[in-house]
């Protein structure tokens, strides 16, 4: 499975905002098409030396059912966000996010 680049327009805004501990806006990104797609934050996740998000479209998304999220990859050091689209690499991410909720009660 391949990862997607998302467009870069406002990408670097995305990352400091998905960054950021008390950010509670809705992030934008923007598919291939250059449309924008507005998302929630539900978590930002550290894994194997790598840091992922999970988001939740803010409005219906074709191929996401209501109680999903999608798994995106940032990439701090070049300034990029990816689609992560590999089963395995969600799997855990959903897994460590599963792990933290746990811990947290």
């Amino acid at each position: 499975m391949s990862e997607e680049k998302l467009n870069e327009v406002e990408e670097r805004d995305a990352i400091e905002m998905l960054l950021d501990d008390e950010c509670t806006d809705d992030i934008t990104l923007y598919d291939e098409n250059n449309n924008p797609v507005d998302f929630e934050q539900i978590a930002v996740i550290p894994l194997e030396d790598r840091l992922f998000a999970i988001l939740k479209p803010v409005e219906p998304l074709e191929g996401v059912n209501e109680d999903e999220g999608i798994v995106i990859e940032i990439d701090e050091e070049n300034e990029d966000i990816y689609t992560v689209n590999e089963d395995e690499i969600v799997d855990k991410v959903f897994e460590e996010y599963y792990k933290m909720n746990e811990e947290e009660k």
